[in-house]
């Protein structure tokens, strides 16, 4: 082989190496403890935009956060995803994530995201209750999540499992509003009323009260919607609990992100974390999954009630982290599975 061949086929190679760890280097991995259908519609944006590939493990949140504690420096993990500030705030406490800087955060209200700035929300729902529409004049006597504690529900109540994140962070609401007995009282009622009979998704509840299986039930916002798009007809409405002078508000939670401690990408994955907080990516959150955003320059879908149209209970997302173990103390009480 002559020297120049050779010459030309190490550049040819050595090119193609290049190529490729360009291309492992332009890619990014994410542990979500979200459900991919809500995470893949702005993550496919991004990777649209910028021909960035972004690989999403899905687990439960609190799988992921032990598997980042024990993987610790060996992690290949750039950042975590929660839909729950709960488990946030615990991967924040144990010392998991990277603290982001001033003007990432600074779109977002301080209430949705950690105080040390090791994470941000990136949409909110509200946790309202969904009623079936030929058994809404006989449940006139609902008006706060409180009233499904009320023996007349008895059989008639949907709600989710104990274990899911939602459930977990509007208890933890409720028991800052209303004390840890009363709390418990209440919770013991929900056992009552749901007969030991829970669903492990909140479309399910909403489908079994669309169904006349269950007269009323306790969701985010969100799966109303969601429902409603694919069956523009179903009988069910939505009801905006605890609202008044003395309604203590809706209990909100916060989806979001956290950039992991020791990933060696922080400058690809401060691209995505830039997107996701941009009105363009904030759009995408409202207009296809029918969040909140938590920028208050980008407006909710119109099919959903505006923010700041009706009362949120005045609890800051962090402190969802901060009680969880007295909540799931208090779950544990009641006797909820």
């Amino acid at each position: 082989m002559s020297k120049k061949l050779w010459l030309s086929l190490l550049l040819l190679v050595s090119s193609f190496y290049a190529g490729v760890a360009v291309q492992a280097a332009e890619e990014l991995v994410i542990y979500s403890g979200r459900s991919d259908k809500f995470v893949r519609p702005v993550i496919a944006a991004f990777e649209n935009k910028t021909g960035i590939k972004v690989i999403v493990h899905n687990a439960k949140a609190t799988e992921l956060i032990n598997k980042m504690r024990v993987e610790g420096k060996r992690t290949h993990a750039d950042l975590f995803i929660s839909n729950d500030a709960g488990s946030l705030q615990v991967g924040s406490k144990l010392g998991l994530f990277e603290t982001l800087d001033e003007a990432l955060v600074k779109p977002i209200p301080a209430n949705y995201r950690a105080a040390d700035n090791t994470w941000i929300g990136l949409s909110a729902r509200a946790r309202v209750l969904v009623i079936n529409n030929a058994k809404a004049k006989e449940l006139g006597f609902v008006k706060s999540v409180l009233d499904l504690a009320d023996p007349r529900l008895k059989g008639r109540l949907a709600i989710t499992h104990s274990a899911n994140g939602s459930f977990i962070a509007g208890v933890t609401v409720y028991q800052k509003a209303l004390g840890k007995d009363s709390t418990l009282a209440w919770l013991r009622g929900l056992a009552q009323n749901s007969e030991g009979k829970v669903f492990n998704k909140h479309s399910k509840v909403v489908r079994a009260v669309a169904q006349g299986k269950k007269d009323i039930g306790l969701v985010n916002h969100y799966y109303i919607y969601r429902h409603l798009d694919k069956h523009p007809d179903a009988p069910i409405q939505i009801l905006i609990p605890d609202q008044g002078e003395k309604g203590m508000g809706v209990a909100w939670n916060v989806a979001g992100i956290a950039q992991v401690k020791y990933s060696d990408k922080k400058a690809l994955a401060r691209k995505l974390l830039d997107f996701l907080v941009s009105a363009e990516g904030q759009k995408i959150f409202a207009e296809v999954n029918r969040e909140y955003p938590v920028r208050a320059d980008v407006s909710a879908a119109s099919q959903i009630p505006a923010n700041g149209s009706y009362k949120v209970a005045d609890v800051s997302m962090p402190v969802l982290g901060e009680e969880r173990e007295s909540t799931l103390s208090l779950i544990d009480q009641a006797g909820l599975h």
